[in-house]
């Protein structure tokens, strides 16, 4: 039963024969008038009802954190399966048609009750709708691409193709995040420093990882000799940012969000030349060639940095000697590029860069550094 029609300026998309697709928009805070979620589940006969996934609440905070800020751009909207109580009426005139699409208007029966069936399903964008409805934009105009069909199997077969398509490359978002100046999604927003320090440590003339970083933007011609994969090292840096024990954290000032990163950047290139200088020979080489350059290496060798540089001022004139001098404990120990690995009983080669073998290897290091380190004292 309803009592009014939501009555929106509307695109007729000539796509489908027999299936209209229209292109409207809806303030936020009509969405939940119009549609609803259909999720996943099960009635008492044990039949399939539904197809959407539980709300993700942490995701529906960052989009709305960004929906409740200023100077919004929300171009990524909703798809919906309408009814066919809808109506579309074309605008008269010759001009209201190219061939492709149709202007006119299209008129939706909303219920008179909150706690009615509303008359559409939301296909695509869930925790967007969900972020929508308690924005405190509530005139915000969404896009809306509309198809009607009230039969599950056409809303469930709309929902798995626009659901199943590829999710970007990891270390394609991470080399992008430097260019964006807005503010990111908490996860987002975790990499992008990171990210700046690895594009610094790539180009620097004092880097000692100059030309070996592998990002989406090197060349064919540059893939020879970048050896090093990004996200190695960018996770490498957000370990040591992010944990109370990394030698970059009392850099970060969590009052007032400042970050000293020209001194992160000092001890990267203190830390990495004296690694470079102490195993000369597993240095820039494939990772199929040293386990040093390779992901398992670089998160390895990351985490013995917080324990190295805690002791060594990065402003002193001698802080690389004294690296060297520290890393010179372990070397005897290493079989980066052949050999056995002692007390691991794995083959040099035999390391992979899954979380099982970074904590081996690097529990390995730390102990080793340890234990020649008391040898010393």
């Amino acid at each position: 039963m309803t009592s009014t029609v939501l009555k929106r300026r509307a695109l007729r998309i000539e796509q489908h024969p027999t299936i209209p697709l229209y292109v409207f928009t809806l303030a936020a805070e009509e969405v939940h008038q119009v549609a609803d979620v259909a999720r996943i589940s099960r009635d008492e006969a044990g039949k399939l009802i539904g197809y959407q996934r539980p709300e993700k609440k942490q995701h529906v905070r960052q989009i709305l954190d960004y929906l409740d800020g200023e100077e919004v751009l929300f171009p990524n909207g909703l798809i919906l399966a309408l009814p066919s109580s809808v109506r579309f009426k074309s605008s008269p005139g010759p001009g209201s048609s190219d061939g492709l699409c149709t202007s006119g208007t299209l008129e939706i029966p909303v219920p008179d009750s909150l706690d009615a069936p509303r008359p559409a399903w939301i296909v695509d964008g869930q925790q967007r709708s969900l972020a929508l409805a308690r924005t405190r934009n509530t005139r915000l105009a969404v896009t809306i691409a509309g198809f009607v069909a009230e039969d599950l199997e056409t809303q469930r077969d709309q929902f798995l193709r626009v659901n199943t398509v590829s999710p970007l490359p990891t270390n394609l978002v991470t080399e992008l995040l430097p260019e964006v100046g807005t503010a990111l999604p908490t996860k987002l927003s975790a990499r992008k420093l990171p990210s700046v320090l690895v594009e610094a440590l790539n180009h620097d003339k004092d880097s000692p990882f100059r030309g070996l970083v592998r990002r989406p933007s090197t060349t064919s011609e540059q893939k020879a000799d970048a050896v090093v994969t990004d996200n190695s090292l960018t996770t490498a840096i957000q370990e040591s940012l992010n944990s109370p024990a990394g030698v970059f954290f009392p850099h970060k000032n969590l009052s007032n969000g400042t970050v000293d990163t020209a001194t992160i950047r000092q001890i990267l290139v203190i830390y990495w030349s004296a690694v470079r200088d102490i195993f000369p020979t597993a240095w820039g080489l494939p990772p199929t060639r040293s386990r040093l350059m390779h992901g398992v290496g670089i998160r390895s060798m990351g985490r013995l940095m917080d324990r190295v540089m805690m002791a060594i001022d990065p402003a002193s004139p001698l802080a690389v000697e004294q690296a060297r001098a520290e890393l010179a404990l372990i070397a005897p120990h290493c079989r980066w590029t052949q050999g056995r690995w002692p007390d691991l009983n794995l083959p040099w080669n035999e390391l992979q860069n899954n979380p099982r073998h970074i904590s081996t290897l690097s529990n390995y290091l730390l102990r080793i550094y340890v234990q020649e380190k008391a040898k010393a004292a």
